[in-house]
């Protein structure tokens, strides 16, 4: 089995086989940043007096996913005015929770001033705000071991709505994007100390809006073989893919071209996924994939565009990738399967039509695929075993607003939506650490 996400580190443990078997989801597309969930006896149908094992209203708003490493659930939520991250157990029981600096409230309807999704090595978990606050809390009590404000440092946000990226973790670093209309940058603080190891800057001279980004980026393992290395990273928005290197930020490579005629409204929120040696670009508010072969340094557009489709993609849910198959999941729920080295559609299917779109990102999980809505109607679908459509498997209703992407773990499926948080599942819970 080959990975490509960073295992250095904090996260060596991941690659173990207990670990593996741990099913932890760390991050907000889970352990592989790929949206594939481990584990099996997931129930594929739910609804408020069926298979609901507990639902928590949440003190805020939020739109994060959570955060679950063995018997711990980290979201963020508004407290009061400020920035909270709330530790909840396995049970649904408050472990402990945390206030940080003054809330800046979300202003589209879909989203709040705590979009970012927590991150966390099972020791430590680092979580983000649209105040610009970025914190460092001990998993086990919530202690704040450090905290600073990108936004105080750096310069104000001038993005047109909520902030969306997510930290991400190096294996020294935790690495925020920051890209909008204006300055935009890469910066890396020490993981323990919060140390300021790199800031790099990220002018492309995309237009207006174009400019602004809500995707958070990929971390990959190197291979220093072929020049790349030990980790990178990868970043969407402002009309280019570009490579790094995760040690100081150096830009590697970049693809541009995926804004040719120069719109000034493509900012972009879905964020990529690698597949393989591919990395999978939605853009163009919907309106493309671009496959990107990685490797090369410079500009590499003419040479490192593996495949091109114009009639698909993506506006805000990520898509998912597993054993050479990438799944997209279109805001208006049409459900396609490409095959990832030659962008060819393998399988789609058309939801029902609902004034309602898709935000939360599709979840790969026991075979199935998992998409929810955003009035909270989640669907499986099953794969055909050839080409053709898919096949309803099963759905679940919780009928509240969610653009959160469900999470999967040892059986259990937590949906967060802006209110509450929903722990879904059949069997008694097992016993944990």
């Amino acid at each position: 089995m080959r990975w490509n996400v960073v295992v250095a580190g904090g996260w060596l443990a991941l690659l173990t086989w207990n670990s593996l078997q741990a099913d932890n989801w760390p991050n907000w597309r889970g352990l592989g940043l790929d949206g594939t969930a481990q584990g099996s006896g997931y129930v594929d149908s739910w609804g408020p007096e069926e298979h609901v094992r507990w639902r928590i209203p949440l003190p805020g708003l939020g739109a994060s996913t959570p955060a679950v490493w063995g018997d711990r659930i980290v979201l963020t939520c508004g407290i009061d005015g400020r920035d909270a991250v709330i530790c909840l157990d396995r049970s649904g029981q408050e472990r402990w929770r945390q206030e940080l600096g003054a809330e800046r409230p979300g202003k589209h309807k879909k989203a709040t001033g705590c979009n970012p999704s927590p991150i966390t090595d099972g020791e430590h978990v680092w979580v983000y705000f649209k105040s610009g606050e970025l914190a460092c809390l001990k998993l086990a009590d919530g202690g704040v071991v450090w905290k600073t404000n990108l936004q105080e440092q750096f310069g104000e946000d001038t993005l047109w709505w909520d902030l969306g990226t997510s930290p991400v973790l190096t294996s020294k670093a935790v690495v925020v994007a920051v890209m909008q209309t204006g300055p935009s940058y890469l910066v890396a603080f020490d993981r323990g100390t919060g140390q300021l190891l790199w800031k790099h800057d990220r002018h492309l001279d995309a237009p207006e809006e174009a400019a602004q980004s809500y995707t958070t980026p990929l971390v990959l393992a190197g291979e220093p073989a072929r020049g790349e290395p030990t980790e990178m990273l990868v970043v969407l928005g402002a009309d280019h893919v570009t490579a790094h290197d995760a040690a100081d930020g150096t830009e590697l490579w970049r693809v541009g071209g995926l804004n040719p005629d120069g719109n000034t409204f493509f900012r972009s929120i879905a964020s990529p996924v690698a597949a393989g040696d591919l990395i999978i670009a939605p853009y163009a508010r919907g309106g493309t994939i671009t496959a990107i072969r990685r490797g090369g340094t410079g500009d590499v557009t003419a040479s490192h565009v593996a495949w091109v489709r114009n009639d698909l993609g993506a506006d805000v849910p990520t898509p998912a990738a597993q054993a050479g198959r990438v799944v997209v999941c279109t805001d208006k729920g049409r459900v396609v399967c490409l095959e990832a080295a030659t962008g060819e559609t393998l399988w789609q299917e058309e939801l029902p039509k609902n004034r309602n779109a898709y935000s939360a990102s599709p979840v790969l999980v026991g075979g199935k695929v998992l998409v929810t809505r955003e009035d909270g109607r989640s669907v499986f679908l099953t794969p055909p075993e050839t080409g053709g459509r898919a096949t309803l498997a099963g759905a679940g209703e919780v009928g509240e607003m969610t653009v959160a992407t469900p999470v999967c773990v040892d059986g259990e499926i937590f949906l967060r939506t802006h209110d509450s948080l929903w722990c879904i599942g059949e069997q008694a819970p097992a016993s944990r650490p």
